[in-house]
């Protein structure tokens, strides 16, 4: 999948590659998702021509209604059981023929449960027109009309805008709309995205779907938002992460990790700015330096190919060198692995598989058991995998654990070969796969906070729950911070200890 398109590509326990959303899902709702959480129309029809050559329709004519529409009410039940709620999300938008089986499916599900247990809760856009100075409602309406015409009537109505939505304004949409005032709600643009639950809470959202479901409303408590809110809101001081990547310029390519800094920053009351920093950019050590010295921590993030890479190196060089937190994950860990080969342990031709196929010293390459593979698609290792952690070690001090499971999304890992002389040079491996054949986590072993890891902790990050490396960096970043700051205060030199790179 190409973040280019999707933006970031998300990865859940066991292995699905889906688009950013089911890592909404997955931070709001705590809720654990599967690859059975996310269903495009060619899984659909891929899984329908798979039992019409099994000879499932005896020779029947496959068609829209029922196969296809009773297939997707198949995949919606798959992930019903044990639960009081499911939400199920059509993409796209009203009248896109990609779409339009789901909804015949949802307009059937509803006929069959009952419309006690089927809530249709619509998304709509209500713009503010600057020339006329004016909220339009026309938009919601058509497209309301547009789902009246397949069968569909909204019980509620999201309707997204950069303003509130008065009484009156409410009134005619619930007029025009055939829905009730109280189920017209406001969903107005908020400054921070963990507003957004305490915002619909306010418009009434949660108790309109109750009444609808027919469920009891247990008193509502959202204490543990006010909390994550006010720390967000007021926090006692900032810390900078400079995030060298290849697709800053798409900051949707890094939601989850951007949300896992903002996370990672609230156990310590911080404000995590982020400032992304283009790799390519990073021609020369001197460049690097003069971008990267006035931030407080350095994270080089996932990502596939040789574009970048040498900018990345240069950062890394300059965190390891000046003593810089540095975290990196995936690439930033296999970034960090040929780093410390040629500058610290004298293998200077070190490089990875993935950007020089024919390099001497190949410290990184392709996963074993994909060697004489050459196709890209489904061929990476994905999903949650087990890790022993060395005692005492940045990470057992961050997860308080020695073992952890990761979910993983590469192609390419460290080689084993070069381990000894690595770790005769100062490079610690501290995290492995129980059975001692993978490397998961890198460390060095003479600087404040230095890791790289194999696995993507920042899927499993949620605001109520940061994820524990992310909380150890920015803490370890602030503590830099405060050490530059008095070491400036009391040389009087500002930025005296972070000279350029030669």
């Amino acid at each position: 999948m190409s973040p280019y398109q999707h933006g970031e590509v998300y990865v859940t326990d066991d292995g699905a590659e889906t688009d950013l959303d089911l890592g909404h899902y997955e931070r709001f709702t705590s809720a654990r998702l599967t690859r059975d959480h996310n269903w495009t129309t060619g899984r659909i029809y891929e899984a329908i021509i798979a039992k019409e050559r099994r000879g499932d329709y005896l020779g029947k004519t496959v068609q829209v209604i029922p196969h296809v529409t009773d297939e997707i009410k198949a995949a919606f039940r798959k992930v019903a059981d044990g639960v009081d709620v499911v939400i199920i999300e059509i993409g796209g938008t009203v009248g896109d023929i990609e779409s339009l089986p789901f909804l015949e499916a949802m307009r059937q599900m509803r006929l069959e449960m009952g419309p006690e247990n089927v809530a249709f809760v619509h998304v709509t856009l209500v713009p503010f027109i600057p020339t006329a100075g004016e909220l339009k409602t026309k938009p919601t309406q058509h497209s309301v009309k547009e789902l009246l015409s397949i069968g569909i009537q909204p019980d509620i109505l999201l309707c997204r805008s950069d303003r509130r939505l008065s009484r009156e304004l409410k009134s005619k949409i619930a007029l025009f709309c055939n829905v009730a005032e109280s189920c017209v709600i406001s969903a107005q643009d908020v400054s921070v995205i963990y507003e957004v639950p305490e915002a619909l809470a306010r418009e009434g959202l949660d108790d309109q779907i109750l009444r609808q479901l027919k469920m009891e409303a247990t008193p509502r408590d959202l204490s543990r938002w006010h909390a994550l809110l006010e720390n967000i809101h007021n926090p006692v001081d900032e810390v900078r992460i400079g995030v060298v990547g290849k697709y800053v310029q798409l900051e949707d390519a890094y939601k989850s990790l951007r949300e896992a800094l903002v996370h990672g920053g609230l156990p310590h009351n911080l404000k995590t700015v982020i400032e992304w920093v283009e790799a390519e950019e990073l021609e020369s050590a001197e460049m690097a330096a003069g971008r990267l010295q006035h931030v407080d921590g350095i994270l080089v993030p996932g990502g596939f190919g040789k574009r970048g890479i040498a900018g990345m190196i240069h950062a890394i060089t300059f965190a390891r060198n000046h003593k810089v937190p540095f975290f990196g994950i995936c690439l930033g860990m296999q970034c960090a692995t040929i780093e410390y080969a040629r500058r610290m342990a004298g293998v200077a031709a070190a490089d990875s598989t993935e950007f020089e196929p024919g390099t001497p010293h190949r410290v990184i390459y392709k996963l074993r058991e994909l060697l004489g593979v050459d196709e890209m698609g489904g061929t990476m290792r994905l999903g949650a995998w087990p890790c022993k952690l060395e005692s005492g070690s940045f990470a057992h001090q961050a997860y308080g654990a020695l073992e952890i499971s990761e979910r993983h999304r590469h192609r390419y890992e460290f080689n084993r070969e070069y381990e000894s002389i690595l770790t005769a040079a100062g490079f610690k491996i501290t995290g492995r796969t129980p059975d001692g054949v993978y490397v998961e986590i890198v460390e060095v072993a003479d600087h404040p906070w230095f890791l790289g890891c194999q696995f993507h902790p920042e899927f499993k990050s949620k605001p109520l729950q940061p994820h524990p490396l992310f909380a150890a960096f920015v803490g370890a970043s602030y503590i830099h911070r405060q050490q530059c700051t008095e070491r400036e205060e009391r040389t009087g030199k500002k930025g005296s200890t972070r000279k350029t790179e030669r």
